[in-house]
């Protein structure tokens, strides 16, 4: 836009339109450096969700191996229910594990990114914008106002 013609009128429209183009260039670094900091945030939560995901995976795979070889023996029917746990002690251990990590809230761990994820599209949703499950931000269109 150009500076000083008659009456100042360029002057005026200079300072409206300056000011809402620097905010637009403001929004968009602040909007990149937040989509940033976000998908940095999820992708660093990714190797240890990883890990929790296989320890689970490894202990539930242990915990119904074990209580498949604790219904089929015969001798579980004919024992108390305490005496048949202390005949299989890795059916016993493995469920003890299992519970364990249950309670130490594995079943959060294991699903992290996407709590994070389903969180910012809420807050988000506010604002007409959204994410993906890697960080990633969607702009939504504009609701038109009639």
């Amino acid at each position: 836009v150009e500076r000083g013609e008659k009456n100042g009128e360029k002057d005026v429209a200079y300072l409206i339109v300056c000011p809402v183009l620097m905010q637009l260039f403001c929004s968009s670094a602040d909007l990149k450096a937040f989509e940033r900091r976000l998908t940095e945030y999820v992708s660093c939560l990714q190797p240890a969700t990883g890990r929790w995901r296989m320890i689970l995976i490894v202990v539930s795979v242990c915990t119904a191996t074990g209580a498949w070889n604790w219904l089929i023996d015969p001798d579980t029917q004919k024992v108390s229910f305490f005496s048949s746990l202390w005949n299989h002690p890795f059916f016993t251990i493995s469920c003890v594990t299992l519970i364990g990590l249950f309670f130490a809230g594995i079943h959060k761990r294991v699903v992290a990114p996407s709590i994070i994820a389903a969180r910012c599209r809420t807050v988000l949703a506010e604002y007409n914008m959204s994410c993906d499950d890697t960080g990633k931000l969607i702009l939504k269109p504009r609701p038109h106002i009639q």
